[in-house]
């Protein structure tokens, strides 16, 4: 089994999709918003088989238009 490189990429997928962005769109959004990123990058951040620097998660946030924290993985519901 390979180790997740990243805990954002199921989130940035998922609102991409809600936006009605392709990762070809979505990576040009983001090119022009200044993070040099392709489709086949994007790709591996979505299936977290690469890292996500901090930049990066600003950039990808700034271009989905939504906060930083709404990249990150939902809270579970701990058991009591």
């Amino acid at each position: 089994m390979t180790q997740k490189k990243n805990i954002v990429g199921p989130q940035v997928r998922k609102l991409r999709d809600q936006k009605g962005l392709t990762q070809e769109m979505f990576a040009a959004r983001c090119t022009v918003l200044g993070l040099d990123l392709s489709r086949a990058t994007l790709s591996k951040i979505e299936a977290q088989l690469r890292c996500v620097t901090d930049t990066e998660l600003v950039a990808l946030a700034e271009a989905l238009k939504v906060d930083v924290t709404m990249l990150l993985p939902p809270k579970k519901v701990r058991a009591r």
